[in-house]
């Protein structure tokens, strides 16, 4: 599981008329999710004292991230906003920091922590042991493959042999999972599976809304969304397959890495993180400790 497309697309279209009606957009501009967090997020100063020494001084946590990528990370109104960036807010707070978000381009961001560009990079990562061999990773969240359907319909996304599954183009989805799929059941003696990509995931969501495709894939934390955006007329399908842990990393032998981990671990003993999730229509994913280099593979 990547967690991110192979290829980032440099814009994602906004939907307009019946699509816009049929399925919520999560683009640039698009509206965010209804929900609070009421859990008391403030302060903790034997946390803070772990900040580096550099960062505590600015006051400031520079990150790194790569936009879009609803519902974790996206631009709404020339702000980056998220899932992704409501715990990296929360958890910066409770460590007396603001946040800059500074963009860049996906396969940037890791080199760029390393090189001290930015203090942490946010852009769903995976966290791997080839990652963490350059940079130290705080696991946040649990993130695999998801399926959604139409409301009414059942599909079994371990028998989808002849069915057509949408999915955004030059993802791990498309490229990897479906392919696998596919040729299992033309190995079996069953119909291929139709894949219809998309370039952005707004389409391939509303090409299953509009009976185009019986189901999508798309990461978990995409297709949860999704669901929650599309006003009952889409649910999930199947469980969550291949589910490996997104972590933000931070320069190796940073005490960062600790004040991190520790802050984040404190917002999910008071329920704030779980809070987050919920927010964002992603609590399937929710974990319940926060690791350091907590890579399965």
């Amino acid at each position: 599981m990547l967690s991110r497309p192979t290829v980032i697309a440099a814009s994602i279209a906004a939907l307009t008329g019946l699509l816009l009606s049929a399925c919520a957009s999560n683009t640039e501009g698009g509206s965010g999710p209804t929900g609070s967090v009421s859990a008391t997020v403030s302060k903790q100063a034997t946390l803070a004292d772990l900040v580096p020494a550099k960062i505590k001084s600015a006051g400031t946590l520079v990150v790194g991230v790569n936009v879009p990528y609803s519902p974790n990370e996206y631009v709404s109104n020339g702000k980056v906003v998220g899932f992704d960036v409501d715990l990296m807010d929360a958890t910066a707070k409770v460590l007396g920091l603001k946040t800059s978000y500074r963009q860049a381009a996906f396969e940037k961001i890791v080199p760029a922590v390393k090189a001290g560009t930015f203090d942490i990079g946010m852009s769903s990562f995976t966290d791997t042991k080839e990652r963490e061999k350059t940079d130290d990773f705080v696991t946040y969240f649990s993130a695999g493959f998801l399926w959604a359907t139409r409301k009414g319909k059942t599909v079994d996304p371990t028998n989808a042999c002849g069915l057509t599954i949408s999915v955004q183009s030059t993802t791990t989805e498309q490229l990897q999972e479906l392919p696998a799929l596919s040729k299992a059941c033309t190995k079996a003696g069953k119909k291929a599976i139709k894949i219809l990509s998309y370039t952005s995931q707004d389409d391939a969501t509303n090409a299953v809304v509009l009976g185009k495709a019986d189901a999508m894939s798309a990461d978990s934390p995409v297709t949860a969304y999704a669901i929650k955006q599309s006003a009952g007329k889409l649910v999930q399908a199947g469980p969550i397959t291949e589910a490996a842990p997104y972590g933000w990393p931070i320069q190796k032998g940073s005490t960062l890495v600790q004040a991190m981990q520790k802050a984040l671990q404190s917002l999910m003993d008071n329920g704030a993180y779980l809070q987050i999730c919920t927010k964002w229509g992603v609590q399937s994913g929710a974990i319940k400790t926060a690791a350091i280099n907590g890579a399965t593979s």
